[in-house]
């Protein structure tokens, strides 16, 4: 068997191509007020975390981008009122990201159209079991490869 005929390479090419159709089925703004991926992204994490709330930088590392990035990112939210900085009452010299009542209700407008595209093009294609175990494959994986995912959490 030739090196490129290896079926680890085949099931990381595959891992790309589902990753790359659903991004681009999911970049769609459905709410119309051009909101990025990275930043759809941070609000459902941010919806998703107990208290709706995480520290910049673990929210940093749960997306996978800098500190600088991030920091813009919020930035950008709050001037569009969805998140709100709050002060670290433990160290000053850092500080949450929270959602605030217009983002928590934008999330739940994104959440319902990303079921349905998620449904359609992707959990809906497997039955319940199969869901099951690719979940919990993913997860092994995810844990290995970004053990910063669930950071503050």
């Amino acid at each position: 068997m030739k090196a490129y005929e290896d079926p680890r390479i085949t099931a990381f090419g595959l891992l790309t191509e589902v990753h790359n159709g659903l991004m681009i089925r999911l970049s769609q703004d459905p709410t119309g007020r051009g909101l990025s991926a990275p930043e759809v992204s941070v609000l459902i994490r941010l919806a998703r975390t107990p208290g709706q709330r995480l520290r910049l930088s673990d929210l940093a590392t749960q997306t996978s981008l800098s500190t600088s990035g991030v920091t813009r990112l919020v930035d950008r939210l709050e001037t569009k009122g969805l998140i709100m900085r709050e002060p670290c009452p433990t160290d000053r010299r850092s500080a949450y990201a929270t959602l605030t009542p217009s983002g928590v209700g934008l999330v739940e407008e994104l959440a319902a159209e990303n079921v349905k595209i998620i449904d359609r093009w992707f959990t809906g294609l497997l039955d319940p079991a199969q869901l099951e175990t690719f979940l919990g494959t993913l997860r092994v994986i995810r844990d290995e490869v970004h053990p910063g995912a669930t950071a503050g959490a």
